[in-house]
């Protein structure tokens, strides 16, 4: 297996995501991530907090999206491309039904699952990965171009 060659430099952020949100996200089914502040565009390792919501679970449109799906924890579980960040107008249609009113929303696009979990820990801002995350994340993606 051929590892890509991967930029060098600040061209990667983690964003970490409670469960069952992540799991609405690799499904391809949640493309807006509510957040409360601008966030930049660009490709983001997703990560999995360590706490499941649990009254998410009760939720209808999360119940049919992760149907048997593991709600891994602790572990990015995936990438993904912010292209768009954005907040609706007061008054205006929500961009997405995952959407939020008053908040940030994160487009999200070219979402890539893992086959395995990468153990490892995150923050609720936008965080720099160590280059050995990046490195056993994409050992995974070898056919990934940035």
């Amino acid at each position: 297996m051929t590892t890509a060659t991967l930029p060098e430099g600040d061209w990667i952020r983690g964003i970490s995501i409670r469960q069952p949100y992540a799991a609405c996200i690799l499904a391809s089914a949640k493309t807006v991530e509510n957040r409360p502040g601008r966030w930049r565009t660009g490709w983001v390792l997703l990560h999995t907090s360590k706490t499941i919501d649990q009254p998410a679970l009760r939720d209808p449109l999360i119940g049919r999206t992760i149907r048997e799906r593991e709600l891994v924890t602790g572990a990015v579980v995936g990438i993904a491309r912010i292209t768009d960040c954005h907040q609706d107008p007061e008054g205006a249609p929500l961009c997405s039904q995952w959407a939020h009113p008053g908040t940030w929303h994160l487009v999200l696009t070219d979402v890539q699952a893992l086959r395995r979990p990468v153990p490892a820990r995150g923050q609720v801002v936008p965080w720099k990965p160590t280059p050995d995350l990046v490195a056993q994340v994409f050992q995974q993606l070898p056919d990934f171009r940035p």
